[in-house]
């Protein structure tokens, strides 16, 4: 057994690098980019926030929108960083052999690595405060303690996007994605209340629910946007870091397995 595949990653500062070059890339499409991962969220807040909330009474003792609000706020954080850590990740490992250039220098895997990881919740930070933006310019929000969702957004981006490497790690295409997003993430968005009370599930599938990455985001991310401080912050943060650090840690290995066997 190689020893080596289990090793702790030790990327220090030199990931910074890895991250700049992806940024240096993406800064061409930006504009797109951001304007793409706008799109769908704001179409889902306000479709249903402003016309399904039309039809319904107040959720939560909110109105249905300022209720949806910071779930789409999460959920494009998550679909942001998963996006990034599989398509385009995939897209340098694989088939551009960026990954293998970078590797051909005194960087690492580690380095290569968590530079995807940070850039991964990066691009996942600046799609959740363009809609937090656009959410506080709609008056859906007017709280100081808003402003603490922004370390909630790259947290929750963090933990996608570690998710999303292991996944990229295992993918033999493009195709298998469609596996990962089918069966975890879009269940995940309908149980973790995003669109309703999660406690409105029955309460066996509300247990699980509540394990689930996605419900800690939202059960943070949506008290703040009321300008209320959440219930058991410590624990709803807690389960999100440790769902990065144990997900890069697998991440790491499945990679190390994969391209330097």
């Amino acid at each position: 057994m190689n020893t080596d595949l289990f090793a702790i990653p030790r990327p220090g500062l030199r990931w910074i690098p890895v991250w700049r070059r992806n940024f240096l890339v993406w800064r061409k499409l930006a504009i797109p980019s951001v304007l793409g991962n706008l799109a769908d969220p704001l179409i889902y807040m306000l479709g249903l926030g402003y016309g399904l909330g039309g039809l319904l009474p107040q959720v939560g003792g909110v109105s249905y929108v300022s209720f949806l609000a910071a779930g789409t706020i999460v959920s494009s954080t998550m679909n942001a960083a998963t996006f990034e850590a599989l398509y385009s990740a995939f897209s340098r490992m694989h088939v551009q052999k960026t990954w293998d250039a970078i590797l051909n220098t005194p960087l690492s895997l580690d380095h290569v690595l968590a530079g995807e990881l940070v850039w991964a919740a990066s691009k996942s930070l600046l799609s959740g405060l363009a809609i937090l933006l656009v959410i506080a310019a709609l008056g859906l929000t007017t709280s100081p303690l808003a402003l603490w969702v922004i370390p909630v957004i790259f947290l929750t981006g963090l933990a996608f996007a570690a998710m999303g490497l292991i996944v990229c790690a295992l993918a033999p295409s493009y195709d298998f994605f469609m596996y990962y997003f089918t069966l975890f993430i879009t269940p995940m968005m309908l149980v973790s209340g995003v669109f309703f009370p999660a406690d409105q599930l029955p309460a066996a599938v509300h247990a699980v629910a509540s394990w689930l990455p996605l419900a800690h985001a939202v059960a943070l991310a949506r008290p703040l946007l009321l300008g209320n401080v959440p219930q058991d912050v410590a624990t709803h943060v807690a389960a999100l870091l440790a769902i990065s650090v144990i997900a890069f840690g697998l991440a790491n290995v499945l990679t190390r397995r994969r391209l330097l066997k």
